[in-house]
């Protein structure tokens, strides 16, 4: 349990220094005395709760009276020559004990501090800690740091005593304005210069200001100074060095020191809440929630500040059930819950579609007497499936609000019916409410009364207009659209862009341009969305021509085509075998002023490398650099596979030591691709190497590169080898597949040791990979070659026996036919052969019922 349980290694920054410091007092106490008792400190408490200066004064005389009525009168009017003379006289009267008398009575920092300077020019006059620390809580209450920093100097200029007390107090007003770095050095220079001898009250002041900044080492040398004079720690010195730590979110040690407070009675509601609000706001939710089951046992209430904290950290953390857990300890405790918390409850439940325990919260509120805003109201309306439900939302609510806020509430429902899948209904509504005639009997429909919730506004519109095309309702949507003009509602931007963005999906662009010459005539702008809409639907269909004239266009506004349309426009011109299409519409965007991001660049080196044109696709690859584009490692890939299919292995090698060069990662289709060219090329070794560099290079091989290397292997000579990978390849968690298994009969066919092979094919049989026939045909040709004519004829009525196995393609078929020959020719499997032949099983097989 967090709150009580032992941490083993606490860190060790604090927790054995900790020890070592309760250890240390437990010393001091019992073999020496506290250097302060020379100085009468020990009455002083350590409680650094007084935000107030000790009050020292004593009934002022009538003469005394006099002189601050009339300092305060001067120093509250404009100060001029006339009040010099006057100004000298109350001067040579005036005391410490006046000048806190007339601190006390301006209220205005500015006048304060004009007349505190004026006394410190005084001769003969001498602030001490009384007047310094009222003016330190003008100042700070007004949060004049320069002029607080200026204060420090003038403390440690003017040599001025100050009572232990009195220091606490002025560092208090230090660290409350985050000036810990003064209050810690104004300490230590008291201290030295003999100014103050500090007692625990001044050091659990400094602890509260340093806490503040969270300087974690800072607390804990201090800390250990306080242990060396033998003080006994109590909750003041204990509290800020709890928050120091949790400011600093080193929970481990804020543990320990929680667990040690709770071991002498120190902890209260105060310090369970700074332990459980920095759980919840670093995110800690589960530790959070343990300590808060414990406070039973712990004797402790919480408060309703530190509730509401947690519930909003809760729900920040996705913990919503946790939130709803402490809502309920909350009641059980008789808390009275405000909207605060029931709306951030209801947004988080609305939001993961949570509805009934949504509505259960809502009905809560109403037994509560707690009214809903506009925004729980809508937050609900948004999530709500039933149309019951919405009414029961609604009723007896709009009546209390204004017309803003009826509105909102009227988009709202109809924002909840189209997120339910309810268009239709949405799309009554807004009819009923403006008179128009959705074609149907709207007054029988249980929505029919919010029809009077609000008059539609453009909102509404965009709402309805938008769930109609996202339900490919778009005549409807447009006849709503214009019907707009009739009720005089206002139409947007977003309603422009809706539709023209739906009719482009619809290739309807004659509709598309209609509207587009309908917004610029109009008050509205087109925006890039506007324009990019039309332009995808131009690049979908593979219309460079009118595509460009738009770029040309878009330039003229200044918006930028986007790169999925004009990439999709690059891919299908490939396509479709126009090409020089696709690189001349690059070209011309260049010359427009836009520069072609890489993808689309890829697309059309792509499509000339699928063409064969390896010369014009690497020029277009090394125009990218040209342009101002660093080609990424998809464009390399693009070119090295191109290459090594054209057999030019070593100018991919190039690429592939360019792209090293420039930093760009090499990928497994970079490998892969070189590995085939090599292989292909007749250098195995080679090939063999790209494998342990993608070792190094943390790359893991796949499939594709182990089969390459496979069926590499058996073409240079090695089929040893190639078995040898196949086993490596398994024991590094890589699966051969089918076309892994037929690279390698195939290979070992080649390299005559079709047993072997066959006990591949076996293998596939029993992990149900179907080889294609053309593997049977390599086998029965590698076995008739093997002088092993048995197993051939056995695989030959195999196949002949399989009709799966009789597809065979135009390269097996002479071989197949030349193999029945041999058999036939051969004693040992010609009865066989003939046998086959009698029954018809041949006569549909490579037509070569001749042979008999």
């Amino acid at each position: 349990m967090v709150a009580l349980c032992r941490i083993r290694r606490p860190h060790l920054l604090f927790s054995n220094s900790f020890k070592q410091l309760l250890n240390i007092w437990n010393y001091n106490n019992i073999l020496i005395q506290t250097p302060f008792t020379k100085h009468n400190l020990s009455p002083f408490s350590s409680t650094p709760t007084s935000q107030k200066p000790i009050n020292s004064l004593s009934p002022i005389s009538i003469d005394d009276s006099r002189i601050v009525d009339r300092l305060v009168h001067i120093f509250t009017k404009p100060l001029d020559s006339s009040k010099s003379q006057e100004l000298d006289e109350l001067g040579s009267k005036i005391t410490t004990f006046i000048v806190e008398f007339v601190l006390r009575k301006l209220r205005n920092w500015r006048i304060a501090y004009l007349f505190f300077n004026w006394a410190s020019n005084l001769k003969g006059y001498r602030h001490n800690c009384h007047t310094f620390n009222l003016m330190a809580e003008c100042l700070s209450g007004a949060r004049q740091i320069d002029s607080m920093r200026v204060l420090v100097n003038d403390v440690v200029k003017f040599q001025c005593y100050f009572t232990p007390r009195g220091l606490g107090f002025f560092i208090r007003c230090l660290g409350n304005q985050g000036l810990v770095k003064e209050a810690n050095e104004l300490f230590d220079q008291m201290k030295k210069s003999g100014l103050c001898v500090p007692n625990c009250f001044t050091y659990n002041c400094l602890l509260d200001a340093v806490s503040k900044a969270g300087d974690v080492g800072l607390i804990e040398l201090r800390l250990k100074e306080m242990c060396s004079y033998g003080w006994e720690l109590d909750k003041y010195a204990y509290t800020p060095v709890l928050q120091c730590y949790c400011n600093a979110g080193n929970f481990e040690n804020a543990l320990v020191v929680f667990n040690e407070m709770h071991k002498k009675g120190l902890v209260d509601a105060h310090v369970l809440s700074i332990l459980l609000v920095s759980f919840s706001k670093w995110g800690k939710v589960d530790k959070a929630f343990e300590l808060v089951e414990r406070i039973e046992d712990l004797n402790i209430s919480l408060n309703e500040k530190t509730c509401f904290v947690l519930i909003h950290g809760f729900v920040r953390e996705g913990k919503t059930d946790k939130a709803l857990q402490l809502l309920d300890k909350m009641k059980n405790l008789g808390f009275v819950l405000d909207i605060s918390v029931y709306g951030v409850l209801i947004e988080e439940l609305s939001r993961n579609k949570e509805i009934e325990k949504a509505m259960q919260l809502y009905e809560d509120m109403n037994v509560s007497g707690v009214h809903p805003d506009i925004k729980i109201l809508s937050d609900l309306m948004s999530c709500v499936r039933e149309e019951r439900d919405m009414i029961r939302i609604v009723e007896g609510r709009h009546e209390s609000l204004d017309l803003k806020a009826r509105m909102l509430l009227y988009n709202s429902v109809l924002k909840g019916l189209i997120n339910n899948g309810s268009t239709d209904k949405a799309y009554r509504l807004l009819s009923a409410s403006t008179g128009l005639d959705s074609g149907g009997d709207f007054n029988e429909d249980i929505i029919f009364p919010m029809k009077e919730l609000a008059c539609p506004n453009t909102i509404s519109f965009e709402i309805v207009i938008d769930g109609l095309c996202r339900a490919d309702r778009l005549e409807v949507a447009l006849n709503l659209f214009r019907y707009m003009d009739h009720i005089g509602c206002k139409r947007s931007v977003l309603l422009y862009n809706n539709l023209i963005d739906s009719l482009s999906r619809a290739s309807r662009l004659n509709e598309c341009y209609k509207l587009l010459d309908e917004m610029k005539q109009s008050e509205f702008q087109p925006t890039h969305y506007t324009y990019n809409s039309i332009f995808g639907c131009l690049c979908r269909q593979g219309d460079d021509a009118v595509a460009l004239a738009m770029v040309r266009e878009m330039r003229v506004h200044g918006h930028q085509p986007w790169i999925k349309y004009y990439t999709l426009l690059m891919k299908k011109l490939c396509k479709d075998g126009q090409v020089v299409k696709a690189s001349n519409f690059l070209a011309d965007m260049v010359q427009e002023g836009f520069l072609p991001d890489v993808v689309g660049y890829s697309a059309v080196i792509d499509g000339l490398v699928k063409i064969k044109q390896l010369d014009e696709a690497l020029n277009l690859f090394r125009g990218i650099c040209s342009r101002g584009y660093c080609p990424d490692v998809v464009a390399y890939n693009i070119m090295i596979n191109g290459l090594c299919k054209a057999k030019r292995v070593p100018e991919a090698q190039n690429l592939h030591d360019e792209m090293m060069d420039k930093g760009l990662i090499p990928s497994v289709v970079t490998y892969n691709s070189l590995i085939d060219g090599w292989c292909k090329n007749g250098d195995i070794d080679r090939a063999i190497s790209y494998l342990t560099r993608m070792n190094v290079k943390e790359r893991e091989p796949n499939v594709i590169t182990y089969t390459t290397l496979i069926d590499g292997l058996c073409n240079a000579g090695k089929p040893s080898d190639a078995i040898s990978l196949l086993v490596k390849m398994e024991a590094n968690g890589c699966s051969p597949n089918r076309i892994t298994f037929m690279a390698l009969i195939s290979g070992l066919c080649k390299c005559r040791k079709p047993d072997d092979a066959l006990i591949y094919l076996q293998e596939m049989e029993r992990k149900d990979m179907k080889p294609d026939p053309s593997i049977y045909i390599v086998l029965i040709d590698a076995f008739i070659k093997n002088m092993n004519p048995n197993e051939a004829c056995d695989l030959l009525q195999k196949v002949v026996h399989d009709e799966s196995l009789q597809d065979l393609n135009i390269k097996s078929r002479p071989i197949l036919k030349e193999a029945i020959r041999s058999l036939s020719a051969d004693p040992r499997t010609s009865s066989h052969v003939k046998i086959l032949l009698e029954e018809g099983h041949l006569t549909a097989l490579c037509n070569v019922c001749e042979i008999g």
